[in-house]
């Protein structure tokens, strides 16, 4: 399969966006190189705004910008632009309800050599309780590009997650995304595979290889983490044996939280976490990192053997 940038698809599809739109502003924080929306600076110079390493001071402009109408960028690397602006994103993006789409880059593990302090694994959590806060994690660059357009029609604050490497495509241009719903992948009625961001592309991968083996595994891919697509959570639960949900995140608050909050108080079922168990990340390549957080093929295929009571083939 073809591989694709997630932030490439990002800068491209911001330039689109302010070639329609004369109240697209841009704001990065000394990390357009990174992030891509220096694409955007190249064309549109005058609606770019960089306000160095300071993060908080990146939503504040932002959130400034957006209160006189404007439809706002941020961009930063995960980590920082949640973590460090928290409070100005809660106080004065959330409250206010403005138009700010935070597009953060370098998500999950998958910032590698950069180590733990790079690595964000608690964005979803933090984000997703953020009253006026709508989440989205892309699964590649096609859909990336959808939903940055999404997030330029809706009203109020978005969180985009996206990640350094290249990922690879799981859709076309001719895919549609839509807001607050899933996309499934494979059919099955065996179990669930609920996956996020480039976690996507190894349940897929996982799906087929459980079919070898006479289980049909239901892939769904929640690109959408808030609202979330409680109907389709719903059928899994109703109609498979059991949910495991994948993502490259920590397993608390995340993708998995959200899916369990769900079926917990309507059609109660068992669901199996994969992800960071409550641990920081380290420095390495992302290959040897995913190997060591248990965010493999493998670990997907085993918990599925395990939730359908059958021996792991040898």
């Amino acid at each position: 399969m073809s591989k694709k940038s997630m932030r490439e698809a990002f800068g491209n599809t911001l330039v689109e966006l302010g070639e329609e739109d004369q109240d697209i502003v841009v704001v990065d924080a000394d990390l357009s190189t990174s992030t891509k929306t220096d694409i955007f600076k190249k064309v549109f110079s005058e609606r770019f705004i960089d306000v160095g390493i300071a993060e908080q001071n990146l939503i504040g402009v932002s959130s400034g910008i957006a209160s006189t109408g404007k439809k706002v960028f941020a961009s930063s690397f995960a980590v920082f632009e949640t973590g460090r602006a928290y409070e100005v994103i809660r106080n004065m993006t959330c409250m206010a309800n403005l138009n700010v789409k935070l597009c953060a880059t370098h998500a999950g593990l998958m910032t590698g050599p950069d180590g733990a302090t790079h690595q964000s694994i608690e964005d979803l959590a933090i984000m997703r309780v953020l009253p006026n806060m709508k989440v989205f994690v892309p699964a590649d660059a096609y859909e990336t590009r959808q939903i940055v357009r999404a997030a330029a029609e809706v009203e109020g604050p978005v969180y985009i997650r996206m990640v350094r490497d290249d990922v690879e495509n799981i859709y076309t241009d001719e895919y549609e995304f839509e807001m607050g719903k899933a996309s499934l992948l494979r059919e099955g009625n065996d179990l669930s595979i609920v996956a996020c961001g480039p976690m996507v592309r190894l349940a897929i991968e996982a799906s087929d290889r459980l079919r070898d083996e006479g289980i049909n595994a239901r892939v769904v891919n929640m690109s959408t983490i808030k609202p979330i697509d409680t109907d389709i959570l719903l059928d899994c639960a109703q109609n498979t044996r059991g949910i495991i949900t994948v993502e490259d995140h920590s397993v608390l608050g995340g993708l998995g939280s959200a899916v369990s909050e769900v079926v917990s108080e309507t059609i109660p079922t068992k669901v199996c976490k994969i992800g960071v168990k409550d641990l920081f990340g380290m420095s390495g390549k992302t290959e040897e990192l995913y190997e060591q957080y248990g965010l493999t093929e493998d670990s997907i295929y085993e918990k599925a053997m395990q939730m359908m009571e059958i021996e792991p083939a040898k």
